[in-house]
């Protein structure tokens, strides 16, 4: 096997009593697409912060393409990319010379209009970055990080508080860069992105790994075919225990709903199976239903199912 592109063995860091990383263990390998998924406050920034070098660890062990940051700073420097949760650029210079400047602090960078091709911001390259819009800036961003031709680039929240067109168009980004066997670690609380750019996912809770694989092993280690949500008003509260004995349940959550109905959410083995005796369970209870909604379960359930919350309920 070949070496790692990330290995990161016993992290700890805390900021005075909060622990933001507690005992974390990751190790990435060279031509992937890897994931740290969690909701904010997670330890998933902290956790990159100190593999890019910016961090100091209070404990444990980060290598980076078999090299370490106390001693081979100045090379690492050279061969990996970052783009941070914010990247504060001038807003007087250009497109062209953001990306000149980012190019003069490495000895071999790419050619600077291979990069703003790269990032779809040609016919922005002589506008000033003040004038462009959020997506504009996100995408100088991640050129800011292409332009020294990384071997592993660093990705913080890159699509966060983007329009759907910008998310795509970084998206696509992250995909050529991954088909050209470069290595990507990206940070995210979006699960669509999730599945869609990453081969292997850790999920990551109070500053420790809860979970790790691919989106399909994820998925299925929650032993669900179909997630059943639905909402009901009125009549007899419902017990957990009841639901949980309903055929082929797996999990029970309450869910937030609108207004006075009570939801819940079920992932059971086979919905012809659950539903209809869910259904008779609520003409038991004398309630309505007033919401059903039944889909294939995705990285929300897992995460639902491993801490109890929604990833944005944090």
């Amino acid at each position: 096997m070949p070496a790692p592109a990330l290995s990161v063995r016993g992290l700890h860091k805390s900021f005075g009593d909060v622990r933001a990383v507690d005992g974390l263990d990751l190790e990435v390998r060279a031509g992937e697409c890897f994931g740290l998924l969690g909701p904010n406050g997670a330890g998933k920034t902290t956790t990159v912060e100190i593999c890019e070098g910016i961090t100091e660890p209070d404990a444990g062990e980060v290598s980076l393409l078999g090299m370490r940051w106390d001693r081979d700073a100045r090379m690492l420097r050279e061969r990996i990319g970052i783009s941070l949760q914010e990247t504060q650029l001038a807003e007087k210079l250009t497109v062209e010379e953001t990306v000149r400047l980012f190019a003069s602090f490495y000895r071999r960078p790419r050619a600077l209009a291979a990069v703003i091709g790269a990032v779809q911001l040609d016919e922005k390259r002589r506008a000033r970055v003040g004038t462009l819009s959020g997506g504009q800036k996100q995408r100088l961003a991640v050129a800011c990080a292409l332009v020294g031709d990384p071997e592993l680039l660093f990705l913080d929240e890159p699509t966060t508080g983007l329009d759907p067109q910008s998310r795509r168009q970084l998206w696509e980004l992250v995909e050529h860069f991954r088909a050209a066997g470069r290595t990507v670690v990206l940070t995210t609380h979006y699960m669509d992105e999730a599945e869609r750019l990453c081969d292997r996912i850790a999920i990551v809770d109070h500053g420790r790994v809860i979970a790790l694989g691919t989106p399909r092993e994820l998925i299925a280690s929650i032993g669900a075919a179909h997630v059943v949500a639905f909402a009901a008003e009125g009549g007899d509260p419902f017990a957990p225990e009841e639901l949980r004995a309903l055929p082929g349940t797996r999990h029970v959550r309450r869910a937030a709903t609108d207004g006075d109905a009570v939801g819940w959410e079920l992932a059971v083995a086979a919905a012809h199976d659950a539903v209809p005796a869910l259904l008779e369970t609520i003409r038991r209870r004398n309630a309505r239903l007033s919401e059903l909604r039944i889909h294939a379960p995705t990285l929300e359930d897992v995460f639902v199912s491993l801490t109890g919350r929604h990833l944005r309920d944090a």
